[in-house]
């Protein structure tokens, strides 16, 4: 082959790929059969473990009439990020269920500003977390719910679902969180029963072993939704802070708010007590966020500045004599 002809093939194969490129450009096809779809997740990615909580922040100016999320079938609202010294933007508190699958999950965001419509994609990696497994051997009447218990049960359950059924569309708490009362911490968040070899349903909350009678306040500014007195949960309170994002005191002695009221942090709530299925005084705490159980003391770990106690507000101490209860052993009836 002569050097001429050499050029000129070269030649030619650049054309014919000019060629198809340009035809391509104005009439799109698939030139490789085989190609993956486009990635997701182009716009940034998170991570974090089951019952986590992520704080997740999207570039949008305060004009934005609205950011909405959706994550794993849950809504998440945005609202704008109240750091100090923060490039503007806008953040949403992103719960991970203490069950969602492990791997990597798509979060979608629209930003809607007047007739202007803008949607980002994040990929959050959703880590396995290691729940401890207790396994129990109680009588059966501490572990299953005769007839008429189960019939309760079931309508407690309906109960709370009707009254958490509509998120308020305020953000009602501020930035800080608090842990509504001083004592132990037995760890339990997520922990599985096996009780008479068969398996309950996760632990949803946190246990914090404390003295009967102590002062249980608020993590945070809200309203609260319900009261009960409940058959596992004994008395209880379920505030709502706004945007799908609620916290629950269980096993109360006293129940020292009503519905509809509104409470500040560090607001005194309620006496730790023994209520419901319970073998000693102590603080169910738990915390529902979009939907999503997730550890309570997650809020802590927030990026932005705990709240102290309010000087206003006297919360009875824990004495450091007082007898602190061992881990509550609680009857949790199998996922139906």
């Amino acid at each position: 082959m002569t050097a001429r002809t050499l050029l000129w093939n070269t030649r030619f194969d650049r054309a014919v790929i000019v060629t198809v490129l340009l035809l391509a450009s104005i009439f799109p096809v698939d030139l490789f059969s085989g190609a993956p779809p486009a990635s997701t997740g182009v716009d940034g990615q998170y991570s974090g473990k089951q019952g986590q909580i992520l704080l997740v922040k999207v570039p949008a100016d305060e004009t934005a009439v609205s950011v909405q999320g959706r994550f794993l079938e849950r809504t998440v609202s945005f609202f704008p990020d109240p750091r100090a010294g923060e490039a503007p933007g806008y953040v949403a508190l992103v719960g991970i269920d203490m069950q969602d699958d492990p791997g990597t999950h798509e979060l979608t965001v629209e930003i809607r500003n007047g007739e202007k419509v803008k949607r980002l994609r994040y990929n959050v990696l959703v880590v396995k977390e290691k729940f401890h497994v207790e396994h129990l051997k109680l009588p059966k009447d501490k572990v299953d719910l005769d007839e008429k218990g189960f019939a309760r049960w079931k309508t407690e359950q309906e109960q709370v679902k009707q009254a958490l059924a509509e998120d308020s569309r305020l953000k009602l708490w501020q930035t800080g969180f608090l842990e509504p009362v001083s004592g132990r911490r037995t760890g339990i968040f997520g922990s599985v029963r096996i009780m008479n070899g068969q398996a309950r349903n996760p632990h949803n909350g946190e246990d914090i072993g404390a003295p009967m009678g102590a002062d249980v306040i608020a993590t945070n500014d809200g309203t609260v939704r319900l009261t009960v007195d409940h058959i596992f949960s004994g008395r209880g309170i379920y505030v709502d802070h706004g945007l799908g994002f609620y916290s629950m005191y269980f096993h109360l002695s006293e129940v020292l708010v009503k519905e509809g009221e509104a409470v500040k942090a560090g607001q005194v709530i309620g006496k730790v007590g023994a209520t419901g299925r319970a073998t000693g005084p102590h603080l169910h705490w738990g915390v529902k966020l979009n939907g999503a159980r997730v550890n309570p003391y997650a809020l802590l770990d927030l990026p932005f500045k705990n709240g102290s106690m309010p000087e206003n507000i006297v919360v009875t101490p824990v004495s450091e004599s007082a007898s602190i209860p061992p881990p509550v052993q609680e009857s949790i009836p199998a996922k139906q």
